[in-house]
């Protein structure tokens, strides 16, 4: 290999780095003006998972407000409130406005665990209480439209990227919810979108920003990035964040500095190498 091959590599490396986070940025942003929730299952799973997103979404010419619903303390090793504490700084790394825009529970119902299974109607109570919607047992005679107190719900798939038995157990209790909120609404738009962080293969997890021209790919092949598809409720279907430099060592900070509890040295290499740190793509899913 000759000194120029050397050079151009890191060269070419770089730049396609970004130009991808480049078209990320400078398309029409997905959400403006909204009332965001994060649900995740524990603290570090913002910081990990969906730091590209949360870094564009609360940006302040978006106009959004945004919220993370935490369902547990993460206090499997006796931390819980310690990770409490970590979470509220993380999402201040992450761009969050308030201390009062993190929720963090501490409940038997939601014990942090491999083994541990969480009940989905347990779910769907926390978040009817949090941002609204009937019971089983309320009637709507007047046949009102739907409402809730937030417009986006953003979560895991039923995969849960890691696929961790806490974070498929959000997406299902997720869906469960925005179902009952729509139950005998026919006719009505659900006031809420769910959007979820699409797992991928073991491969694509851990190149880093280079499956982000992949990811461009397969939304171009599917008419989903050039020209975004619209569902029935005129929303997007997929968007992609994908985080420049200093937003990947904003997201890696998130992790160094605020959850320090949790830096071991496996998750050195998850903030350097995992795309989640570098690439977020957000399927809207339909509720009907």
């Amino acid at each position: 290999m000759d000194i120029y091959t050397t050079f151009a590599i890191p060269i070419l490396i770089a730049t396609l780095w970004l130009f991808t986070a480049h078209l990320s940025r400078s398309s029409a942003p997905p959400f403006t003006n909204k009332r965001i929730c994060f649900l995740i299952a524990h603290p570090d799973d913002e910081a990990m998972f969906f730091s590209p997103a949360l870094l564009a979404l609360t940006s302040p010419h978006t106009g959004n407000h945004v919220k993370i619903l935490c369902l547990s303390n993460g206090d499997a090793d006796g931390l819980g409130k310690v990770r409490e504490k970590e979470l509220v700084a993380s999402a201040a790394i992450l761009g969050l406005r308030s201390r009062g825009d993190v929720l963090v529970l501490d409940s038997s119902e939601f014990r942090d665990g491999m083994d541990t299974r969480w009940d989905g109607g347990k779910i769907v109570e926390v978040l009817r209480e949090a941002f609204g919607g009937q019971t089983s047992k309320q009637r709507d005679p007047d046949g009102d439209a739907p409402t809730a107190t937030i417009d986006v719900l953003v979560t895991f798939d039923r995969y849960g990227v890691s696929g961790h038995p806490n974070h498929i157990a959000l997406y299902h209790g997720a869906r469960a919810w925005l179902d009952g909120l729509m139950k005998g609404k026919e006719g009505w738009r659900c006031p809420v979108e769910l959007h979820t962080l699409t797992s991928t293969s073991i491969l694509r997890k851990y190149i880093s920003f280079l499956d982000a021209p992949m990811t461009m790919l397969f939304g171009f092949v599917g008419g989903l990035q050039a020209s975004p598809r619209r569902d029935g409720a005129g929303g997007r279907r997929q968007a992609l964040f994908v985080s420049d430099v200093g937003q990947w060592r904003q997201g890696q900070k998130a992790m160094t500095t605020a959850h320090q509890s949790q830096m071991r040295w496996f998750r050195w290499g998850w903030i350097t190498f995992g795309r989640y740190m570098v690439v977020n793509d957000l399927k809207r899913q339909s509720i009907v």
